[in-house]
């Protein structure tokens, strides 16, 4: 993320620095009389361009400079009225985890489109809380439907192909950022080879070193690998035919076997991490008080980026094991749509307004992540863009091809779409922000669990975070147990008595 700060623009002076989400920009009690159509939106925080540029941060592209003078928000609703002749006030509201988006419309907060994780997303269509794209919204005739004429193929495919309950994700989910997880890593300290594995969480050599995060998704993810290490790095595991399929079912075990032994493995990181962090890890390790730190591959971009201005180096290594492959996308709500035509082309029009190339290259300069649109190979700016941050100087030496065809045009062979880059980028930023295709090879997603396996992944996590029974002395067991013992004698005791009378 390239600035902590929000806009105060968009946000009320009351909101507290590091508060978990916060109200619409627009007070929600608030009317819109001028509006034909009032939008409201929920995104995760600092996940969109704020705006407010400096003129030296003009991203010159060979098509043409770049550059955010006002809020995402504030242009979209000029824009809006500019192309459709309505006006539209956006209220728009943030969340801190997929969590707490959930919890905020439990509660009874109502949004009319939100942008959460795919397990997340998964959850909310299997309890048909979310109303599909329209028709419309595939035309690629259309010419300000950017979304679907500018995605990326290799994007397009995997949410045609991911379904919940027969229905694919691309019916009701349109992708917004996506990336892969890893270890953000000190090289002067950690080793690639030891960074290059999820066991590097509760690597003794690294005490009190190492952050993992603080929810219970992505760390039961970490564990997993780690306890199914010897498993997933086999040859024969590897080279079955169905070894994707086999991945996934594996990462996302949920047997009984299985989270018992996650629990084991996150109460032992428990011992060995500094702490388990949602955000604080990156000023961690721009600070030096870790060495390693599991991140998502966007944030992982913004602490190298900033230790870089401190001149401190940090790598970024993708578990042999496994990745998990994210993908954030937006969805609309079935309380906040309420079949209202207007409300949906506004939505959908949000949608295809962030998705127009000159606005992903703002929101991933401003955000650090990594857009899911290409903007197709008529408009080449979002990898002009790619170019503009990594590719190297023409007097540089130690240089190697990174191939982006996978992800721009479904072809890594077409030389169109090589980057010729710094030779360290292979394990820095460029290789976080666009992984390699042998990294994609070894993701998998994490899908979404029913209600009732939820309950019994809740309760482990509620386990690891609150209670560690390895932590517990002999003593004090001894002490249990003779309570235990006493509490037994004495009601069988007044037993005894109540039986007598």
């Amino acid at each position: 993320m390239k600035k902590t700060g929000f806009s105060v623009i968009l946000l009320t002076a009351s909101l507290a620095a590091g508060a978990l989400w916060c109200p619409s920009l627009t007070a929600q009690a608030a009317s819109h009389p001028e509006a034909d159509v009032v939008l409201r939106v929920c995104n995760w925080e600092e996940y969109i361009d704020l705006g407010d540029w400096d003129e030296e941060e003009t991203i010159d592209l060979e098509s043409g400079d770049i550059i955010g003078e006002n809020s995402m928000v504030e242009d979209f609703e000029e824009w809006y009225y500019e192309t459709y002749g309505k006006k539209v006030a956006v209220e728009y509201s943030t969340f801190g985890t997929n969590e707490d988006l959930y919890n905020m419309l439990t509660l009874g907060d109502v949004y009319d489109l939100v942008c959460p994780s795919e397990y997340m997303f998964m959850k909310l269509m299997a309890e048909k809380k979310v109303v599909p794209l329209s028709d419309g919204f595939f035309d690629e005739e259309n010419e300000y439907n950017y979304y679907t004429k500018g995605l990326s193929p290799y994007i397009r495919r995997v949410f045609d192909e991911s379904e919940i309950e027969g229905e694919p994700w691309s019916r009701y989910a349109a992708g917004y950022m996506w990336g892969v997880t890893g270890i953000v890593y000190n090289p002067d300290v950690v080793t690639k080879e030891d960074a290059s594995s999820w066991s590097v969480l509760n690597d003794p050599s690294y005490r009190r070193q190492v952050t993992i995060k603080d929810n219970v998704r992505d760390s039961y993810f970490a564990a997993v690998g780690a306890i199914k290490k010897d498993l997933l790095t086999s040859e024969a595991f590897q080279e079955d035919p169905d070894y994707h399929l086999n991945l996934q079912n594996e990462m996302n075990d949920v047997s009984p076997g299985t989270i018992a032994a996650v629990q084991d493995w996150l109460q032992s990181v428990k011992d060995n991490a500094y702490s388990f962090e949602t955000d604080s890890g990156k000023a961690d390790m721009i600070t030096g008080k870790v060495v390693a730190n599991y991140q998502w591959s966007g944030d992982a971009v913004y602490t190298m980026d900033q230790a870089d201005e401190d001149d401190y180096t940090l790598n970024f290594a993708v578990p042999v094991e496994s990745t998990n492959i994210y993908f954030d996308g937006w969805v609309m709500l079935k309380a906040g749509i309420e079949q209202d035509p207007a409300k949906q082309h506004a939505a959908e029009a949000f949608i295809n307004f962030c998705s127009r190339p000159d606005n992903v290259i703002r929101n991933m300069y401003y955000i650090g992540y990594t857009s899911v649109i290409t903007g197709g190979e008529d408009d080449t700016r979002v990898f002009e863009y790619a170019d503009w941050c990594y590719g190297a100087e023409e007097e540089e030496e130690d240089t190697l091809d990174y191939p982006l065809g996978y992800f721009f045009v479904d072809d890594n062979e077409d030389e169109d779409y090589i980057l010729t880059v710094p030779a360290d980028q292979a394990d820095r930023q460029l290789a976080a922000q666009y992984p390699a295709e042998d990294v994609l090879e070894r993701s998998s997603i994490m899908v979404y669990f029913d209600a009732s396996v939820s309950e019994t992944i809740n309760q482990m996590w509620i386990n690891v975070r609150c209670f560690n029974i390895k932590k517990i002395p002999v003593w004090a067991w001894i002490l249990a147990a003779a309570a235990l013992s006493g509490i037994a004698a004495f009601l069988y005791k007044n037993r005894k008595r109540t039986y007598k009378l």
